[in-house]
């Protein structure tokens, strides 16, 4: 071979090697580009607090293009989306969500729940171990403590090594605290009354972030103690309700719970900067942080998916005060319609369009009160349960010759007194017999169950099913009482407004709307579970399910 024809090959040789490492730079540059645009790079799970199914299509000629409407028009509607278990709470709705699983697995029976192992009630997130941050009340000692699983958004922190961010922003403590779950970075919630801060937790943080400080220090909540009319001229509000009404409760200090509301001057009878919680502006409030966060905390601004919870609570304020059928209900419902335009306006200028994942669901639904529905003849009425205590502790009583048997009863659970029937040798079984018989003769009260019943038997429909995915074996009662549709709880705060809680279709039935990166367009009217949604997440990132989750993947919605 002469000297030149081996410099010739050689010379072939360097540049086939340099264009194969060239392809193989490509490739797995390629695999590598591949895989950064395989997820989004933030996902926004947002819950509007008692928000039902049916306010979608009801208010639906009123809303703008970019808000409700473009996640229906661009994303995937489940028309037919249902919380699976009871009770309908806020707490345990949240939680249900963000975990896949029901309180049965969770734990988390409601936003109160009696400790039968302290003796006391107990609140789903108050933690006495850690200190308030932002305030000096104590309305910041709060952890997930009580929940007894995982998150998506704990799973995604664990998979991306803790390198992807949580974020959770409510109104509510609640709201912020269950669906960021254990390894946020951060959970906020609003502290009103004298302050009008955005306040946290010692569990996530010691200090406020300047960028909170900062919005704090703005006075936002000034800003919003305002006159609050309606967006809209009211005489077009025809999908509603007059505006005065005998249904609704309103305000102190305002004779009529009518427009408008001077909310200014009212603060001063009704909580302060609390009274902003019950009005849309509340909302307003909680986008404006929302995305003072995305931009403090650079939200979406690498290659590892965040994660950012914002539950919209003031809907529920509005519901329970005014009513599913109320004006200001409608009201708050357009402005947050507007709230979500320039949420999502916002994500597509600093996140990118098509490159964020949303959905959007409710914690549980509502009723019409019992007294509107009476009024038009239909079914409706009001039971006292600490009358119902005090009676049913007089007949066992007088058949079995010891007193208080009956300790609580706590969202429509007895728990009963085990330790004087272990002392009296009583039989449990005879006992909650006669409480059933007693129970069932009230017009009120549909059916009563033992918690035995939600041990042994498997049901897979109807209120039996509901019931046994919300009873937890450590903290349920010892029997789970039925009321007959449309019957709240006797007082003071629910003779107008609305009340939640039931497995009745109008507290189940709630929007499920998915949206953006990796999401079809498309919608179904098969029936899909609130806990469906955490599983279908965790699919379109690609990451481990929450440790307890115990729903579907929705395939139909992942593109």
């Amino acid at each position: 071979m002469t000297k030149n024809s081996f410099a010739l090959i050689l010379a072939l040789s360097l540049l086939f090697s340099c264009g194969l490492q060239e392809n193989v730079m490509n490739s797995e540059e390629g695999i590598k580009q591949e895989k950064s645009n395989a997820r989004p790079k933030l996902v926004v799970g947002i819950v509007v607090d008692q928000m039902r199914y049916d306010y979608l299509t009801r208010f639906e000629s009123k809303f703008g293009e970019g808000g409700f409407k473009r996640m229906m028009r661009d994303g995937f509607n489940c028309k037919n989306n249902h919380f699976n278990y009871i009770p309908t709470k806020t707490a345990a709705g949240h939680a249900s969500i963000f975990t896949g699983t029901t309180p049965r697995y969770h734990g988390i029976i409601g936003n109160n729940w009696y400790d039968k192992t302290i003796n006391e009630s107990v609140y789903c997130v108050r933690d006495n171990r850690y200190q308030s941050v932002g305030t000096t009340s104590s309305d910041g000692q709060m952890s997930p403590h009580r929940m007894s699983t995982t998150t998506f958004a704990d799973e995604n922190r664990l998979f991306t090594q803790m390198k992807g961010k949580t974020m959770g922003i409510s109104i509510k403590d609640r709201g912020a605290v269950l669906p960021a779950g254990y390894t946020a970075n951060a959970a906020y919630w609003f502290r009103g009354k004298d302050e009008g801060y955005w306040i946290s937790s010692s569990f996530y943080l010691e200090t406020l972030p300047r960028w909170v400080t900062e919005f704090n220090a703005q006075n936002f909540a000034d800003n919003y103690l305002r006159t609050w009319n309606t967006l809209y001229p009211i005489e077009t509000y025809t999908e509603s309700g007059e505006d005065l009404s005998d249904y609704e409760d309103g305000f102190t200090s305002k004779s009529t719970p009518t427009f408008p509301y001077d909310l200014k001057q009212l603060s001063k009878d009704n909580g302060g900067y609390d009274i902003l919680k019950s009005t849309p502006y509340g909302n307003s409030l909680t986008t404006d942080f929302a995305i003072a966060a995305i931009a403090g905390e650079q939200l979406g601004a690498d290659d590892y998916t965040d994660v950012l919870t914002i539950s919209y609570s003031s809907t529920d304020y509005v519901g329970h005060n005014f009513g599913v059928n109320a004006k200001e209900t409608q009201d708050t419902y357009l402005r947050l319609d507007k709230d979500l335009e320039r949420l999502f306006g916002y994500l597509d200028q600093y996140i990118g369009k098509g490159e964020y994942t949303v959905f959007l669901t409710s914690d549980h639904g509502a009723p019409y009160v019992p007294a509107y529905l009476n009024s038009k003849k239909l079914p409706g009425g009001l039971i006292n349960f600490n009358e119902i205590k005090a009676d049913l502790n007089t007949v066992l009583k007088t058949e079995f010759k010891v007193e208080d048997l009956i300790l609580k009863i706590s969202n429509e659970q007895i728990f009963l007194n085990h330790e004087a029937i272990e002392n009296d040798k009583l039989n449990v079984e005879n006992i909650q017999n006669r409480i059933i018989e007693q129970l069932l003769k009230h017009d009120q009260i549909s059916k009563v169950f033992k918690s035995s019943t939600m041990h042994q038997a498997a049901f897979k429909s109807g209120v039996e099913y509901l019931l046994k995915n919300g009873y937890n074996q450590k903290r349920s009662g010892d029997l789970l009482i039925v009321m007959e549709p449309s019957v709240f709880l006797d007082g003071s705060w629910n003779k107008k407004g609305t009340d939640h809680g039931s497995g009745y279709i109008y507290d189940t039935h709630v929007p499920l709307l998915f949206y953006g990166k990796g999401i079809k367009k498309g919608k179904t009217y098969k029936r899909t579970e609130i806990t469906d949604i955490a599983p279908t997440i965790s699919a379109l990132l690609g990451i481990s399910f929450p440790n307890g989750s115990t729903g579907n993947v929705l395939g139909l919605v992942i593109d």
